[in-house]
């Protein structure tokens, strides 16, 4: 038994590719009124015209959610089209890997403000939507916020990213213990490897030096985490999928 989401107002940050696009998709299929959010205006018009023209609902937002600011306006402009707003995707998130050693710090704080405060920023402005949706007939919202196997299993080179990831983790479950008994739903994805343009973020001498451990591992695809997320936020009200780890099969990840 799952819930029907046909008319769910639905808002994922970082919709313009990767698993942000895959999601909008997955979820505008199933019925979704979907608002996507992120920089690249251009790449959020092509997909609102393809969930469109398959006959689906998107409204494109064009939105740095690193900036307060923007990131509530973004909430409100969702909540003003769609009538209220019941699931957010914290997807929004960026990957620069490398030795802390010689990390230009720059790239630390561009991690810190995406995958950290750009989340918190949307979810703060969100929360009072999504307790008010869960408090009406369908009795349930839902938060999903995109981690990382990264942010539970730290490996080298991966310092600062696995600490953006692992504070997504310890904001999910405080918040979850916070909100649980109003019937808003916090989740927690944790991806392995997912074959998208995060990799193409990474610095040119930090991909060579790991060519050969990362050349033959298994890569999940990004519609792969879709449906997981497609899965979490349509199960029965009385349902909290609060962790779910998502490895490629074979990872040594």
């Amino acid at each position: 038994m799952s819930i029907s989401l046909t008319d769910t107002p639905v808002l994922v940050t970082g919709a313009s590719g990767g698993i942000g696009a895959a999601t909008a998709l997955t979820l505008a299929a199933q019925g979704a009124n979907v608002a996507l959010v992120a920089r690249r205006k251009d790449r959020l018009d092509e997909l609102a015209e393809r969930i469109r023209a398959d006959g689906g609902t998107a409204l494109a937002i064009e939105a740095d959610i690193t900036d307060q600011l923007q990131a509530t306006a973004a909430v409100e402009q969702t909540v003003e089209t769609f009538g209220g707003l019941n699931t957010l995707v914290n997807n929004a998130g960026i990957m620069l890997l490398g030795p802390a050693e010689s990390a230009p710090v720059e790239e630390w704080d561009r991690m810190i403000r995406i995958n950290l405060q750009g989340l918190l920023y949307t979810t703060h402005a969100a929360l009072p939507h999504l307790l008010t949706a869960a408090a009406g007939a369908r009795r349930t919202a839902d938060i999903v916020n995109v981690s990382s196997l990264a942010g539970r299993f730290p490996v080298a080179g991966s310092a600062v990213y696995s600490l953006t990831k692992q504070g997504v983790g310890a904001f999910s479950e405080a918040l979850r213990q916070e909100v649980a008994g109003r019937h808003v739903r916090i989740s927690l994805v944790e991806p392995g490897p997912v074959a998208t343009e995060l990799f193409t973020h990474i610095r040119a001498e930090v991909l060579e030096a790991n060519k050969d451990s990362w050349a033959d591992s298994t890569l999940l695809e990004a519609e792969d985490i879709a449906d997981t997320i497609a899965f979490i936020v349509s199960r029965p009200a009385r349902v909290v999928m609060s962790e779910l780890l998502v490895r490629p099969d074979g990872s040594q990840w």
